[in-house]
């Protein structure tokens, strides 16, 4: 990503083992490679269009946040009072819980984006970073295509790239910010403006250096979920080792390119996450309506097709972000809300009629034992009321927020329970989150 753009068409140090270093950070996912269940929405087909059935007994990827990038270089760093509108999770907040920053080329540059970072970790958010280029004297240039200049890693130098991964890790946790993970290039596939890596060349990184650094891994970053650069990496047993998240990026990616059976087949143990995407463009005002509820269908798919367990967002605080320029809210901003807010890090993605009506999308997500979180868009021009029953447990309390043409995450109240169920009007063009108290059996 350059510092805004239109929609793409379409290193022989060693450190103490990184599995070692991984062990103290805590356990990572297992994604079961097991056949899935029936989807709640096949068994409910006969009555989908009046019912929205929610199994919290039905458990899908565990969620590790929903967040946006800070890059201070490009367009400044966040202030203060927007870093905790950004990460903070009341009323009015954005709820992020994940914060990608870059990983500069220079030393000197290394802190600038370290006030956000620390701010957003005291805020309980996970932070991971991600480089553009290596340093200068790393890079040498060749003839890609028509490109002469292009830019790549020398191959003499993966080894001291490593080290240079590592050595901005150790800078982060000795001043107070320990990364989540950190990513070998950004977008090495959408390269002109910074360091091309073909499959072979990330392959290679990931089998021989990638094991020295100190924190996961995060690759490959393909600027819009091309199954060409993450292919190898999932059927290499030595390189994927050394890989503990696959991360893409969505630019221009079709929903039917959504889903990743390779994934789900050869990722067991990892995780998947969608480390940068703006939706739908980059020219219009995030408070567009009702543009801005792409936003949210976007995220729904994301997280019910493709099942990342993170979205991240580009730029936080933009025009077309999901904090306007002035620090506020936006309507995508809102929209993106109802997901990061309410499910936190640690839920879990559980099966849900994702379509019980035309233009209606449900997803749903387990915290704990006790709470079920249901996020409900209406996309369709007319009003819906719409009932959601708990399978395998029992309803005992409802709150809601909405988000329409004049409201923001608005509060509204509670909703009666009955045998099991509840039943909401979804207005016109809408989303709205549900926070339920239950009791799973």
């Amino acid at each position: 990503m350059t510092q805004d753009r239109n929609e793409p068409v379409s290193s022989e140090w060693r450190s103490p083992s990184r599995r070692t270093v991984l062990a103290t950070l805590g356990t990572l996912p297992v994604l079961t490679a097991t056949t899935p269940t029936a989807r709640a929405s096949e068994a409910a087909a006969t009555t989908a269009a009046a019912s929205a059935v929610i199994d919290p007994s039905a458990r899908r990827q565990t969620i590790r946040g929903f967040g946006g990038m800070t890059h201070t270089a490009w367009i400044g760093d966040l202030t203060a009072a927007q870093r905790d509108t950004a990460f903070g999770t009341g009323e009015g907040r954005l709820g992020l819980s994940v914060l990608r920053i870059p990983v500069p080329e220079n030393q000197a540059d290394w802190s600038r984006d370290l006030a956000t970072a620390k701010r957003a970790t005291e805020l309980g958010a996970t932070v991971f970073a991600s480089p553009w280029n290596p340093p200068a004297s790393m890079v040498e240039t060749f003839v890609r295509g028509t490109e002469t200049d292009a830019k790549r890693l020398r191959y003499t130098m993966y080894g001291a790239y490593a080290q240079h991964l590592n050595d901005f890790n150790t800078f982060m946790r000795n001043n107070g910010v320990n990364l989540y993970g950190i990513s070998v290039q950004n977008e090495p596939d959408y390269a002109q403006d910074w360091t091309w890596w073909t499959p072979a060349e990330m392959l290679r990184f990931l089998r021989e250096n990638a094991g020295s650094i100190g924190t996961r891994v995060i690759a490959p970053e393909s600027f819009q979920y091309r199954k060409n650069i993450s292919d190898p990496i999932l059927n290499d047993s030595t390189a994927l080792a050394n890989v503990d998240i696959i991360g893409t990026h969505l630019y221009g990616t079709a929903l039917a390119d959504f889903p990743y059976p390779l994934f789900k087949t050869k990722g067991v143990g990892k995780e998947l996450w969608m480390t940068e995407v703006y939706y739908p463009n980059s020219s219009d005002s995030a408070d567009l309506w009702p543009q801005a509820l792409d936003v949210g269908e976007h995220v729904h798919h994301a997280m019910v097709d493709a099942e990342f367990q993170a979205y991240i967002w580009w730029y936080i605080r933009r025009s077309y972000g999901p904090l306007r320029e002035d620090g506020q809210l936006s309507k995508r901003g809102a929209s993106m809300a109802h997901f990061a807010r309410f499910v936190r890090p640690g839920y879990a993605r559980i099966e849900a009629t994702a379509n019980p009506a035309s233009n209606l999308y449900v997803s749903a997500y387990l915290g704990g034992t006790s709470t079920v979180v249901v996020v409900a868009l209406n996309k369709g021009t007319t009003s819906v009321s719409q009932q959601f029953t708990l399978a395998n447990g029992t309803v005992s309390s409802v709150s809601s927020w909405l988000t329409d043409a004049s409201r923001n995450v608005a509060p509204q109240g509670t909703t009666g329970v009955s045998n099991g169920s509840f039943t909401s009007t979804l207005p016109a063009r809408s989303v709205t989150t549900f926070v339920t108290g239950v009791t799973v059996i």
